[in-house]
């Protein structure tokens, strides 16, 4: 077994306390303030997640501009944009997350911002719209810990949920169900070319069957851990976390049967005080350079046509974890990002009462 080098340790900023630096930070105010008094707030996920941004986006921005960052992890950001629009207090400048939301609530949780800097036939059909334009594209995997199946191994989606032949915990994420549902679909026989609109209801029927097995994370963060630790065996989540997970010691090996991808994007809040400044971090996001620095140093693709996948420079386990590369990886299918942005709060609150029912 590899052994553990150990996790960064990283604090879970909340959002009180994000007011308290939020309102001590110098902002900027429209053209006016320098570009070294402004202070940026970027939402990401936690963890590994927020390193990888900062080395590809932030720091190499903050060489060129002045602008800094500060950094705050929330698994769910949409209930708190949400929360800081309704209520004028909006502290937030940059969000990092997938295509649903984006066009879901453009225009009501998130500023409607124009880049023709960079040209929309660079990216595929459908992935554009008014609030933004894709940074990556990502995938949600089935993954094992190869030093507990050490005999018959996981080969396809339906052995998630064959618990006498494979015993032991399955860890998920407790708040997002994104990339589970339509794998329990798929097991449950339904047509992976078929899957949307995705029958919810079926989906956790065929949950049901395991859920005494699962364990329901309430972060990225915790669900790494679980596998690190081995409290769990297996997992479906993100590609650019299975690699973290891998690298922090976990025998950890991808099962390409079924997988499911997804764009993401970096939005502004609707309201954010520093709606100029975070167009520019955001179109220099956009960059190939920076683009293909996110992919290196956290396993993610690039959308742009623009740019070659195969001449990344991918680490072994980046390899070992990417959906895109190569043509031997299973059955594909994109999340239907319009399915998603019309059902996405209430497949959510199914799964939660779900969880607890």
């Amino acid at each position: 077994m590899r052994r553990t080098t150990g996790l960064i340790a990283l604090s879970v900023v909340g959002v009180l306390a994000l007011s308290a630096c939020a309102s001590s930070a110098p902002q900027a105010d429209g053209d006016d303030a320098p570009a070294e008094d402004v202070v940026l707030t970027w939402q990401t996920t936690g963890g590994p997640a927020t390193e990888k941004e900062k080395e590809a986006f932030q720091d190499p921005y903050t060489a060129e501009s002045g602008v800094t960052f500060e950094n705050v992890s929330s698994p769910t950001a949409v209930n708190q944009v949400t929360t800081m629009v309704e209520t004028g207090n909006v502290i937030w400048d940059i969000v990092h997350i997938g295509s649903y939301v984006s066009e879901q609530y453009c225009g009501e949780l998130f500023e409607e911002i124009d880049y023709p800097e960079v040209d929309d036939s660079l990216y595929p059909e459908g992935s554009v719209n008014a609030c933004a334009k894709p940074i990556s594209k990502f995938a949600y995997a089935f993954a094992y810990n190869e030093s507990i199946y050490t005999d018959e191994v996981p080969t396809k989606i339906d052995d998630f949920f064959d618990v006498e032949r494979f015993p032991g915990n399955r860890v998920v994420n407790g708040n997002n169900p994104r990339g589970l549902i339509e794998a329990a679909l798929v097991a449950d026989g339904v047509d992976p070319e078929e899957l949307f609109p995705l029958d919810v209801d079926r989906a956790l029927a065929k949950l049901d069957t395991i859920k005494e097995h699962l364990i329901f994370a309430p972060t990225l963060t915790a669900l790494q851990q679980n596998i690190v630790d081995e409290q769990a065996a297996m997992t479906i989540t993100l590609t650019g976390r299975l690699g973290s997970i891998y690298d922090s010691g976990a025998d950890l090996a991808p099962v390409w049967d079924f997988t499911t991808w997804d764009f993401d994007a970096l939005l502004i809040p609707k309201g954010s005080p520093n709606v100029d400044a975070a167009r520019e971090a955001i179109l220099f996001a956009m960059q190939p350079e920076q683009s293909i620095r996110y992919a290196e140093v956290g396993g993610t693709t690039p959308v742009r046509s623009d740019i070659d996948i195969t001449t990344i420079d991918y680490s072994d386990t980046h390899r070992l974890f990417q959906p895109f590369l190569n043509a031997d990886k299973g059955t594909l299918v994109l999340q239907d990002p319009q399915w998603w942005a019309e059902n996405s709060a209430s497949t959510n609150e199914a799964y939660v009462a779900w969880q607890v029912g």
